[in-house]
């Protein structure tokens, strides 16, 4: 009896300590949880490091004139808190930056998706760098993409007023032509092969290098001709011979003599059966600087992903260097695109 009497009273005066251990012990756990967790957002954080590519700054200044930097600049990186995914956000798209003031010829090429986002990227930016812009705008109004420009904050009536913008309304033009609104006004059409009265594009180059061409008074930084998109003329009828002689006679006119760029949107895909357009597309990648290809996604919609870009910078047009090829996911946002490597979007991550 009195054995078990000493038994229980040491039980008793041993359960406090044995309640402490535990509570220690169940600390001790939740601290080291706490350890993996943060190296495991450490590791994810140097991941996506890895892959998001090289940060530079775009500066502020509308009216400077950017140096050459790398292929990865023009692209800032958001979101710096420990763990978070360090999104690139596009405000002006990275290879003007490189190709500015430098007589190039980029090609920007979509299949299975639209790039016209691109377009309005490098309207926006060029007319913000100071720069002359004869905008060859096939496809939609000008209404639609001065809405377009106002939310990347540049108005293109504006810019037209005060001479920086020569805009051809395609739509409009192709009307009056058809009407016979040209004809009355006595005024040649830069689409004039429409009609049937020529078979070239002769007029509308010399709308091109009319636009283009200084003047006395002229305080432009540089020359740039915008297209979108090429592949509307083959719709209306020019030869694919015509349309390349167009864009050979340009590229003399703003690349080589005025040392201006030139920016052309195509569509295009590899398994297409137009063959007229299919050989548009391929000489022009023979004779480009920089192509951006924009495709959509091979597995279908995705509200996080909207398609993949794949950027080809030409090492050189006569050697036989390999192309430097960097590939990006994107998602379209209302004033921006945001660009990923694959597999790194924020709903993934």
């Amino acid at each position: 009896m009195a054995l078990s009497t000493a038994a229980q009273f040491l039980v008793r005066s041993m359960l406090p300590g044995l309640l402490l251990v535990l509570v220690l012990l169940g600390l001790v756990l939740v601290l080291l949880g706490l350890v993996l967790v943060l190296l495991g957002q450490g590791q994810k954080e140097d991941k996506v490091r890895r892959w998001r590519g090289l940060k530079v700054g775009v500066s502020s200044s509308p009216t400077s004139v950017p140096a050459e930097p790398s292929l990865a600049a023009g692209i800032v990186s958001q979101g710096t808190e420990p763990g978070a995914v360090h999104s690139l956000i596009l405000t002006h798209f990275k290879v003007s930056l490189l190709l500015l003031f430098q007589g190039k010829f980029t090609l920007l090429r979509d299949s299975r998706t639209d790039g016209s986002f691109l377009v309005h990227h490098f309207l926006s930016f060029y007319l913000r760098a100071g720069c002359k812009v004869c905008f060859l705008a096939l496809v939609q109004s000008f209404s639609h993409y001065n809405i377009v420009a106002q939310k990347l904050g540049v108005s293109l009536t504006a810019a037209k007023e005060r001479g920086q913008l020569v805009f051809l309304e395609g739509l409009k033009s192709c009307l009056d032509l058809v009407f016979g609104e040209e004809e009355r006004s006595g005024q040649p059409s830069p689409l004039q092969f429409i009609s049937g009265s020529v078979s070239n594009l002769k007029d509308l180059f010399d709308f091109v290098r009319t636009s283009l061409t200084p003047t006395d008074s002229d305080c432009w930084k540089g020359r740039v001709l915008l297209v979108d998109d090429l592949s509307v003329l083959l719709s209306l009828g020019a030869a694919p011979v015509d349309v390349l002689d167009f864009i050979h006679y340009c590229r003399m006119v703003v690349c080589s003599q005025l040392k201006g760029n030139i920016v052309v949107l195509v569509h295009g895909s590899e398994d297409s059966e137009d063959e007229e357009n299919k050989l548009v597309v391929t000489s022009l990648c023979h004779h480009s600087n920089l192509i951006l290809w924009v495709e959509g996604l091979a597995t279908g919609f995705c509200k996080d992903v909207h398609g993949e870009i794949k950027i080809i910078k030409r090492l050189s047009l006569e050697s036989t260097e390999k192309d430097v090829i960097q590939i990006y996911q994107y998602k379209i946002q209302d004033k921006n695109v945001t660009f990923f490597a694959r597999g790194l979007s924020a709903a993934v991550l």
